[in-house]
């Protein structure tokens, strides 16, 4: 077993922790040694889990930790705050200190085809939602490719939100960031929600990141194991049960300034949502920008 780090010496780069930072009571720090006692054992994913108070990007300093070669698959970088994190598309992500679980993963799926590595921010997101689901006790869904959505007062939220990044030749880093207990005067945009919000049993973040790296560890087992079969391993079926997306009409903006418009029908075998458009035809998209314009018709 790798000997856990001590709690003053955490590995990458952080910045200095924000002034102030024990004055909130109802968002206390992670337990970092209870943590690593909890997840880090023999034959198990997590080797290695490092917690700084604040830093900008845990995405961007696990991967740069990845391709020194200082970091092992089943790392796991958790900032209580981060000055510079990034969405999709370059979207800037903010959230108060200690409001929510921002971390990152190193995973390097070796017996699995690179052709199918782009279920992995799926496969996370089936995760995250499984676990905050039986921890939290609340209702979640899927957003194709990467949010996770809770209902807030009737209205479907954005709660957490997943980015993976290639590390080097053989490695992919996954960073989640989940709203916790932010209130609604702390939201960045209205459409944005929080475990809290939503009703959650508990915000205590300790086991609530327990719980969704349990799950992870317990999906990405199955999928390796599988090859990395979608179909094999359970994790297509699952997103698919799982995702709010399918059955809508949504607007689906794709690189290059290209717009399609249709009904979300499928999650294909490549992890690709198909629409079906006007014109009779289905078309996987990979990669762009999804706007639901419709609930699912009962």
């Amino acid at each position: 077993m790798t000997k856990p780090p001590d709690d003053d010496d955490p590995t990458g780069p952080a910045l200095p922790p924000a002034p102030g930072r024990w004055t909130d009571l109802d968002r206390p720090p992670l337990n970092a040694v209870g943590l690593r006692r909890g997840l880090v054992r023999d034959g198990g994913l997590w080797r290695q889990i490092d917690v700084v108070q604040r830093t900008g990007s845990t995405n961007s300093d696990l991967v740069a930790r990845a391709e020194k070669g200082t970091a092992d698959e089943g790392s796991v970088l958790v900032a209580e705050e981060q000055t510079a994190a990034r969405g999709r598309l370059d979207r800037q992500w903010t959230a108060p200190a200690r409001s929510g679980l921002f971390f990152s993963v190193l995973l390097r799926p070796v017996e699995v085809p690179v052709a199918r590595w782009g279920w992995l921010p799926l496969l996370t997101g089936v995760a995250v939602a499984t676990g905050l689901s039986r921890t939290a006790g609340i209702d979640t869904a899927l957003k194709w490719p990467n949010d996770l959505l809770v209902t807030v007062g009737g209205e479907e939220r954005k709660a957490a939100g997943i980015l993976a990044e290639r590390a080097g030749d053989g490695g992919v880093v996954i960073g989640v960031g989940v709203n916790v207990s932010l209130r609604a005067d702390e939201l960045p945009v209205p459409t944005a929600g929080s475990l809290a919000l939503a009703g959650a049993v508990t915000t205590d973040r300790d086991p609530l990141l327990r719980g969704v790296l349990r799950s992870l560890e317990d999906w990405y087992g199955r999928w390796r194991t599988a090859g990395g079969d979608p179909a094999a391993s359970g994790l297509q079926e699952t997103y698919t049960a799982g995702c709010a997306t399918l059955g809508r009409a949504v607007r689906a903006e794709l690189p290059g300034d290209r717009v399609l418009v249709g009904e979300a029908v499928a999650v294909d075998g490549d992890g690709r949502l198909v629409l079906a458009t006007e014109e009779g035809v289905q078309e996987p998209v990979g990669a762009g920008d999804i706007v639901h314009v419709r609930p699912v018709v009962p």
